[in-house]
Parts: structure tokens; C-alpha cells; sequence
């Protein structure tokens, strides 16, 4: 896991290799073990470097191959590297390191763009070619590394964050409206290519950007799961189902295992992360870390789930680390935890990630995480209600969105409010899209590829990455989330949600994890926001770079501060805790 920045001049002049220099230290906690930058002409790349597969300088980047004629930043893993070179090596290509990145360099030069459909693993990069004078960007099926894009006076500028973006110098801070609406509406989920800022955007998912030596950019969109199911599809029985997902998330967990170093779980004690450890005690995984987190209790709210993580670490013999933060250890850590988000994310989970990761990080370089499982195999509370729907736009919204657009409108100051509904109007396209022809099946498909991408993936990457943390999401092996949209919805609603995972549980893990209510990562100081924390908020909301900004009514921040527990949004969620989050993320950037 590494980060990556760079600039494409389209104006005939040098690249500024001070600017990528700037956006490469940025990213320095992404990679702490090497650095470097190359710069040629019109184009500079710069790369931080986590050593976790060929730990030789071999494999620094950024990587020349002079022979031919390409340079390229990684950041990612590919777990079939090794199968890839000895299919390049058939064809005659020769290789000076051991790692994947010189992989992926030789699988673009034998089999051109289309080479990223034979890549099985999480990736964003950037590869110039001599020989077109094109750079080409892409980023993984499911979005799993992230990869930022600006426009500038005199061409592009990309970087593994926004944060690194920004620090270039140059760049419009501004904040988009139409963003800003995804993120109070949208639960915080900004769509790409948009971000917060009008200045900065993200390359879509599964999607490989050339660019030309002019600038002109083209972009095809390499992947999407099918939601369309055979006939054999459906005379499979649950029992079929489960059989395949298991089978499925075997081989995705083993493939996780590919690297020089030791790679360990972050366990929650739910289904998703224990089933991961289950499979990896059952391959013959030795002396396997696991490690879990948790905070006190606000509001007679439990903010540990320490019993089930605990029960899954006895069962599996497992090195295990429990870490409790106490409330002021929490406060301490915020600052940092929201400067080291890419984009503002509300979700409390993110602080939980940082402090785990932060403890992780004196232990190993690498873990695997459970995330996805839910959007993939309908774990979520919200789709139960969906499958019968007439209106199913307006019925998702009533179960996912913050808030509607006229209420917005009493919230938000004039000057900020888009002129449309354009949340509500973006996952009704979304759902219009062919391929997916019942109501669940849209939902599922919105939630994979946008909601995922933009929330829980990012959350991961940012939090762990703070700390120089590989995460790797074997629920998100495209060939998985392929099986997992072929299966009908009633055996993946089954059971509360995931059915046909839990079945598939049931032969690895103890029922008790499996027949129990659903958990997340709690922190509930932070949605019961009381004492310090609502001074905390205040302070940000009230202070004279907030005012200046003005992007919301004093009457609505007055409603709020007067009583927070009394403004929940529908998932759940403190509307004072999403507003200050946002105000203090701004203010964390320098924006």
C-alpha cells in the first residue's frame, strides 16, 4: 500500500516536480518505508512506499522500465501477480524485480488498456507511455484505493488524497453545492466525480482515464456486476447459495494472504470479520493477530462488543489485542482523525478505525476487514421495506436520506442551497439504469458501487492508511460481489439480512456470533453529544472562520446546540455531529 501523486502539462512546459514533492511528503503516512520522485519533461510522478510484497529496493517506484518506454505510480496489491508474470514471462518479457507493480508495467505493454480486466486485487495508478505520449489513470473495480484528480491552469495534477491535492498549491477550494447537498441528504455520500470542493475530483470506480498530450481525456468503464440471473440461477436451492459463497470467500480470504509480510484481522466480533477469521485458522494461518476496540458507554448505550470478539478469539487460538479508549483518550484523538479524512465521512466508525489502526500499526502492516458484506449480500436494515416498492426512489429515500430537500432548505443558507433535488435526482437515474430489474436489486446495486465506494471503502483506507495500515476487504473480490448479485433476494434477506452468508457462517464460526443483533463499531459519545464534545462542536460551528463561511442558518445551529439527542436522522445518525464534522474538516484542510 503506498500513496501517489503527479502532473500531466498539456501546455508544452515542464512539469513543477516542487508541487509533487509537496503532495508526496503529504503522503507520507501512507508510505512510510520510501519515497521518491521522477520527473521527465511535461510529466512528474511522485510515490510513498509501503514495503509489504518484494521488500527490496527492486520494487521502489516510482518505476522506470526504460526498455519499454513506461513509468508508473502504484498504489494497491494485486493478489494474482505471480500468475500474471508467468503468463508475461511465456511471452518473453523479462523482470528485474520480484514485486507486482514491474507486473503491471510488462501486463500494459503485452495487452494495452484492457490489461486491468486480468488484475485481480485493489489498485489506483498512473502509467505514462512514451511510445503515446498518453497517460493513463485507473483505479479498481469497486473503488477500494482512491485516486484524485485536478484541473490546473496548465493540465492535471492527481494524488492518492485530496489533502495532498490541496497542499500543491493552486488548486479552487471552493465547495460545490450540489456536493454539499450529496452530503447532507445522501448520508454523507458524495457520488464521484464530485468531492466537497469545486476544485478537486475522483476517478469513478472501475474506470481507466487517458489523457492526451493535449489534454483531451477519454474514460471507459471497465466493470459492473449483473444483477440478470440464468435459468440455472434460479433452480439453484439456499443450500446451492450458500455452498458458492463460502467456496467464494474461501479463495477471496486466501488470496488475501499474498505478501512478504504477516497479515492479521481486524475483528469486530460480527459475523463478517469472524467468518474471515474462521476461514483463515481453517487454511492453517499460524500465530494469527486479531484485534478489536471499543469505547464507554454514553446514554446507557454499550460502546464495546468485546464478548463476541472475545468468543471468536478463544475458538480460533488466536493472538488477540482488546483496546479501550476511554472518553478522553477519544477527545484527544479527534483532530487528528479528522484531518486524516480525504473528504468529511460522519460515520463514528471512522474514529474507531483510526485508534485500532494506530494500535495495529505497532504490530503489523497488514490486516484483513470485513467491510461490504452488508451492501453485497443485504445486511442492511433498509432493504427488507424495498422489495415491494411502487415508488422505490422515494421509498429509499425515506430510509436512507438525512433529510429531504425542502427541510434542507430551512437548514442550509440560501446562498448554498442547490436549486434542485439533486440527490434524489441522482439515485433515480441510478436506479433507471438497466441490469438490475427489481427493487432490491437496484438498491443493492446503488449501495455496491456508489455508497460503498464512498463510505465504509473510504473509511478503511483513510483510517488505516493514517497509520502506513494495509486493510484488504475480501468481501470485495469482484468474482464475490459477481456470485452475491446473481443470488435472489430472498436468501439474502433471509435470516434479518445475509441469509446466505450466515448459513455459509454456519459451517466455520460459533452460532452465537451469527444469531445475534447486528453491531457496528459504537462510539456513542459522539452521537449523544453532551459535555466536552458539545463544547467541541460549538467552538467550530460558532467560530469566526464558520461565520465567514455561513453555510448554515443560525436558527438551525441554535435548535441543535439547544438539544442534540433530540435530532437524529433516520439512520441513526446526530445532525450536530454531521454539520460540525463538516465545519471542522474544512477547517482542518486550511479551506
Amino acid at each position: 500500500m503506498c500513496g501517489i501523486a503527479g502532473e500531466i502539462r498539456t501546455d508544452g512546459s515542464f512539469a513543477d516536480d516542487v508541487a509533487v514533492a509537496r503532495m508526496t511528503r503529504s503522503l507520507e503516512t501512507r508510505g512510510p518505508d520510501g519515497t521518491g520522485v521522477h520527473s521527465r519533461g511535461r510529466i512528474a510522478f511522485g510515490h510513498r512506499r509501503l514495503k509489504i510484497i518484494d521488500t527490496s529496493e527492486l520494487s521502489a517506484q516510482p518505476m522506470v522500465d526504460s526498455d519499454l518506454g513506461l513509468t508508473i505510480v502504484f498504489n494497491g496489491c494485486i493478489y494474482n501477480y505471480k500468475e500474471l508474470r508467468d503468463d508475461l514471462s511465456a511471452k518473453g518479457y523479462r523482470f528485474f524485480s520480484n514485486g507486482d507493480t514491474e507486473v503491471i508495467l510488462k501486463a500494459f505493454h503485452a495487452w494495452g488498456q484492457g490489461f486491468v480486466e486480468k488484475l485481480n486485487g485493489m489498485f489506483a495508478f498512473a502509467i505514462f507511455d512514451q511510445r503515446s505520449n498518453e497517460v493513463i489513470l485507473g483505479r479498481d473495480r469497486l473503488g477500494i484505493k482512491p485516486l484524485y484528480v485536478a484541473e490546473i491552469s496548465s493540465g492535471f495534477r492527481f494524488a492518492s488524497t485530496l489533502p495532498a491535492l490541496v497542499s500543491s498549491g493552486g488548486i479552487d477550494t471552493s465547495i460545490d453545492r450540489i456536493a454539499l447537498h450529496h452530503y447532507m441528504t445522501f448520508h454523507a455520500v458524495v457520488p464521484a466525480p464530485r468531492t466537497i470542493l469545486n476544485g478537486v475530483r475522483k476517478l469513478p470506480a472501475a474506470t481507466v482515464r487517458v489523457i492526451s498530450p493535449t489534454g483531451e481525456t477519454r474514460d471507459t468503464c471497465y466493470w459492473a456486476p449483473s444483477y440478470q440471473r440464468s435459468s440455472d440461477d434460479l433452480k439453484k436451492t439456499a443450500n446451492d447459495w450458500r455452498d458458492e459463497v463460502l467456496s467464494s470467500l474461501r479463495t477471496a480470504v486466501k488470496r488475501r494472504m499474498v505478501a512478504d509480510v504477516p497479515v492479521g484481522v481486524l475483528l469486530s466480533g460480527g459475523v463478517d470479520s469472524s467468518i474471515i477469521t474462521g476461514l483463515l485458522a481453517e487454511g492453517g494461518q499460524q500465530n494469527l493477530s486479531t484485534f478489536s476496540i471499543g469505547f464507554e458507554e454514553a446514554n446507557g448505550e454499550k460502546g464495546d462488543e468485546f464478548f463476541y470478539s472475545d468468543l471468536i478469539a478463544k475458538t480460533y487460538d488466536s493472538n488477540h489485542e482488546k483496546i479501550f479508549v476511554p472518553s478522553s483518550d477519544l477527545m484527544g484523538a479527534l483532530p487528528d482523525t479528522i484531518a486524516a479524512m480525504s473528504e468529511p465521512m460522519v460515520s463514528y466508525d471512522n474514529i474507531g478505525f483510526y485508534l485500532l489502526s494506530r494500535e495495529v500499526s505497532k504490530h503489523l502492516h497488514v490486516v484483513q476487514s470485513g467491510q461490504g458484506a452488508d451492501e453485497i449480500f443485504g445486511g442492511y436494515h433498509w432493504y427488507p421495506p424495498l422489495t415491494a416498492s411502487k415508488n422505490l426512489t422515494s421509498d429509499y429515500a425515506s430510509v436512507f436520506f438525512d433529510r429531504s430537500h425542502e427541510v434542507l432548505k430551512t437548514q442550509l443558507n440560501p446562498d448554498w442551497i442547490a436549486g434542485e433535488d439533486v440527490s434524489r435526482q441522482f439515485v433515480d437515474d441510478h436506479f433507471g439504469i438497466p441490469g438490475a430489474s427489481d427493487p432490491l436489486d437496484k438498491a443493492l446495486r446503488l449501495d455496491t458501487q456508489i455508497m460503498l465506494a464512498d463510505d465504509p471503502v473510504k473509511r478503511v483506507d483513510n483510517m488505516t492508511m493514517a497509520w502506513g495500515l494495509e486493510a484488504r476487504v475480501p468481501f470485495l473480490d469482484h468474482e464475490l460481489v459477481e456470485l452475491a448479485a446473481r443470488i435472489p433476494g430472498e436468501h439474502k434477506l433471509a435470516q434479518g439480512g445475509k441469509g446466505v452468508l450466515k448459513e455459509a457462517a454456519r459451517l466455520v464460526v460459533p452460532h452465537e456470533v451469527i444469531d445475534r443483533k447486528k453491531g457496528y463499531f459504537p462510539v456513542p459519545q459522539l452521537k449523544y453529544i453532551e459535555g466536552p464534545y458539545l463544547d467541541l462542536v460549538r467552538g467550530a460551528l460558532t467560530s469566526k472562520k464558520a461565520r465567514e463561511r455561513g453555510l448554515f442558518q443560525e436558527a438551525y445551529l441554535d435548535r441543535l446546540f439547544a438539544d442534540p439527542i433530540a435530532h437524529i436522522t433516520p439512520l441513526r445518525g446526530s445532525e450536530l455531529w454531521q454539520v460540525a464534522l463538516l465545519e471542522m474538516w474544512l477547517q482542518a484542510q486550511g479551506i
